[in-house]
């Protein structure tokens, strides 16, 4: 693809970055076919190739309009685009860096911000625990709309003492997940237990910064991202720690593109690359220990549907691994339909875009329930909460079954 970057753009890191990716498109239009709201809409300025082009225009001196911020704005960015592209084309990353020039630009109606505020102030706040208790006190009374986003609450049980172990761990302290589902980061403790692992979260860590990052706030996330790393940073310095696990594959993609984001910081870069060379997704911690933990838990007949998210398969490439590893911990993995498009959660996309986000969730559970599962499986918080809200069928992650399949019950 040809460029002429209008003169603002042509000597900045956004606008050089934003040159190089442009220049590898070849219009060959393979991203659309896996474009999820591109199936869903069918309007090409809703697919990957022509958001390319609504980018395109803005660094060569158009001016954005408002509905080129809701072309941007329906992405889920999911990258499926990524893993079909011939050209090897970097859309997530021009993705970001086109949502952050054209937000610059454009004026969002005063709701579209307020609602923007309230999610990225409201799911980083200290009040959200709290907040989610009484709504799970309530969850009988509230409409249906609000129910669906309220998970049920479960017990954490017991947890060992992590520092018995030789072999130590980080975990991330997140933002949401161990309030919204706090048997994931439970389950995650005890599994790593019985494989001799100690795992422990720094205190001082806090959100990955995705939730700030994709709603127009990317300043206030690489704030988040630097004060991650210089929570983990002294035991990772000291070498006490083997790895940085991260049991939600959303908040694994966006730790893992730490030293990209921090890249032009001299106070940050080093220590991010280090950082991000220690990330693990949970399935890669687990996977060497297959074998002897399928001999200390019960044999199952249960049908399981695995739910790859985007961040795992798109993002990570590490969805062969994580079906090898449930194929060998004995899981009866049932196959099915489009396991390569979105569910349509996202993050924050199923309240900012609630149509399309139902529309790919009701179509992903349509695929899931004719391979009749007792149960479904993922590895993503975002997407268990999302899905469950359209199903009967117990959807949890997969490392609270193999921890519950351990425990005998």
């Amino acid at each position: 693809m040809q460029t002429h970057l209008a003169s603002w753009a042509q000597d900045t890191e956004p606008g050089k970055e934003a040159d190089a990716i442009l220049r590898r498109c070849v219009h060959c239009g393979f991203c659309s076919a896996t474009c999820p709201t591109y199936q869903v809409l069918g309007d090409e300025l809703d697919s990957p190739r022509g958001r390319i082009y609504l980018i395109k225009q803005v660094f060569e001196g158009a001016e954005p309009t408002v509905a080129t911020l809701q072309h941007l704005d329906r992405c889920l960015t999911c990258r499926n685009c990524e893993a079909t592209c011939p050209s090897g084309v970097q859309y997530g990353h021009l993705v970001d860096i086109g949502r952050k020039v054209v937000a610059e630009r454009v004026s969002r109606p005063l709701v579209q911000r307020l609602q923007r505020f309230m999610l990225r102030k409201g799911l980083n706040s200290s009040w959200f625990a709290p907040a989610l208790r009484l709504g799970q006190s309530l969850r009988s009374l509230l409409p249906p709309g609000v129910r669906r986003k309220v998970p049920a609450r479960r017990e954490v049980g017991v947890l060992p003492d992590a520092s018995r172990h030789e072999r130590q761990v980080l975990m991330l302290a997140g933002c949401v997940q161990p309030a919204m589902m706090p048997t994931i980061d439970a389950a995650t403790i005890r599994v790593l237990d019985a494989i001799g692992i100690g795992a422990r979260v720094a205190s001082s860590g806090g959100c990955c910064g995705a939730i700030n990052f994709h709603l127009d706030a990317q300043d206030e996330a690489l704030a988040q991202m630097r004060a991650n790393v210089d929570a983990w940073w002294p035991l990772v310095e000291r070498g006490q720690i083997e790895a940085i696990v991260m049991n939600a594959s959303g908040c694994g993609a966006m730790v893992k593109e730490y030293a990209h984001h921090l890249r032009g910081d001299p106070d940050y870069a080093e220590r991010a690359a280090r950082v991000v060379a220690l990330v693990k997704d949970v399935a890669e911690v687990v996977a060497p220990h297959a074998t002897e933990l399928k001999a200390r838990m019960p044999s199952t007949d249960a049908r399981t549907a695995f739910h790859p998210p985007c961040t795992l398969q798109h993002w990570q490439g590490l969805r062969p691994l994580s079906e090898t590893l449930l194929a060998d911990l004995g899981f009866a993995l049932q196959p099915f339909a489009e396991t390569h498009l979105c569910c349509g959660s996202a993050g924050a996309y199923s309240v900012l875009e609630p149509d399309l986000s139902l529309s790919l969730r009701d179509r992903k559970l349509s695929h899931l329930e004719q391979a009749r599962p007792d149960v479904i499986v993922s590895s993503n918080m975002g997407c268990i909460g999302h899905l469950q809200s359209g199903t009967q069928v117990p959807v949890r992650h997969w490392i609270e079954v193999v921890d519950e399949r351990l425990r005998g019950t």
